[in-house]
């Protein structure tokens, strides 16, 4: 049997998901942003970075994933169009609070530092940090993931898996990538011996490269909680997507959703 990690919808009858094999396409981080989209009662301007395969990134030049049909499934409960706005990472935030998207669908961790910029609806899933990394390596790092990299760590610039080495592994060498597309091929070509981020893409990552060599290394390092951002002042907004979150919890749609793109997702 694969290894597993627990990922979990917040609400009383929480479930929990298999390791699982994910057979989507990905895309690089977008250079260029969106072009800014007017406030409009009528619109949901959903800010996304379609790079976190199975959650939000790109397929056929269509977002798509997780985080794009939940988008979809709230702008219909509440009666708006949905535009998804794309943005850097880093900019996604600042993009919020100056009113040129009205919520955040991104796979993002709700953190203390981003709680006192912006709020955070209900969480939906628990995840957590994982690291990719060669199948021949694969329980190399499960003692000393800092020191035994001797030829880096990829992360993404701006995620928790950033904060994650900062904080606990000062001393680690960090390579930066922009997708992780990008950090699995510097994994097979030995330019780097870990890749770490969300557990969602690091099983996606691990199915997709499995031929590649590259696998998950079968260690949690975090447990974290994804929720959607709006403005602090966006009372109606706020109370409309947790009431949403809630029916489609109730209803089965959020579950089913998750596992048309986590397969293993019971």
């Amino acid at each position: 049997m694969r290894e597993r990690i627990v990922m979990k919808t917040i609400f009383p009858t929480s479930l929990l998901a298999a390791a699982v094999t994910l057979l989507a396409g990905c895309a690089t981080t977008p250079r260029q942003q969106s072009p800014p989209v007017a406030a409009n009662p009528a619109i949901l301007r959903v800010g996304i970075t379609p790079n976190a395969p199975p959650m939000i990134f790109k397929e056929g030049g269509q977002v798509v994933g997780v985080e794009a049909e939940l988008a979809q499934a709230l702008g219909r409960e509440s009666g708006r169009q949905v535009v998804f706005v794309e943005l850097k990472w880093e900019d996604l935030i600042d993009a919020l609070a100056e009113n040129k998207v009205d919520v955040i669908m991104s796979s993002m961790s709700i953190t203390p530092a981003r709680k006192y910029r912006i709020a955070f609806t209900n969480p939906y899933l628990r995840v957590g940090q994982m690291a990719l990394v060669r199948s021949e390596d694969k329980y190399k790092f499960t003692m000393d993931l800092a020191g035994a990299a001797k030829r880096g760590i990829g992360v993404e610039r701006g995620t928790t898996a950033e904060s994650l080495l900062r904080q606990e592994f000062p001393r680690a060498k960090v390579k930066y990538f922009h997708s992780g597309d990008d950090a699995a091929a510097a994994l097979a070509s030995r330019s780097v011996d870990v890749f770490v981020s969300d557990s969602p893409m690091i099983w996606y990552l691990g199915g997709r490269y499995e031929s590649k060599g590259l696998t998950v290394a079968p260690m949690l390092l975090t447990e974290e909680y994804l929720g959607w951002g709006v403005r602090r002042a966006d009372d109606g907004l706020l109370e409309a997507a947790n009431a949403f979150l809630q029916k489609s919890q109730a209803n089965g749609e959020l579950n089913r959703i998750l596992r048309r793109w986590m397969p293993g997702f019971q």
